[in-house]
């Protein structure tokens, strides 16, 4: 996969408007892929992702009016509801959160921090 990972994680904080935040530096878990002022944003890249679920999310599409936010939630047997995971196309997270979060603000991410090339313009 080589450093599209990267790329993709640059390509995802210029969309939400956040920052992408080098992996220099930062330990396993201590801070996001993205930085944002309301999300903290992990950002997984595969090769595919599992067909079911891309059929879960057509489905979801399909069956909302224009007036509802489509969603496929995601349940393990024998586990919480609480910790199902909720699943959503980025065109329409993003009209949401022009929506209900307008603007959406830039978390601000310590210089220091920064290097060439990992901070979205």
């Amino acid at each position: 996969m080589g450093d599209h990972w990267k790329n993709v994680e640059r390509r995802v904080a210029k969309r939400i408007g956040g920052e992408r935040v080098p992996v220099t530096g930062r330990a396993r878990g201590s801070a996001p892929d993205v930085a944002h002022g309301y999300f903290a944003v992990e950002v997984k890249y595969r090769k595919a992702l599992p067909q079911w679920l891309w059929k879960a999310v057509e489905q979801a599409v399909r069956a909302a009016r224009e007036d509802q936010l489509p969603l496929v939630i995601l349940h393990e047997r024998g586990r919480h509801m609480g910790d199902d995971l909720v699943v959503m196309r980025m065109d329409e997270f993003e009209v949401w959160c022009r929506y209900y979060q307008r603007p959406l603000p830039i978390y601000d991410v310590d210089e220091s921090e920064s290097q060439e090339g990992d901070v979205s313009p």
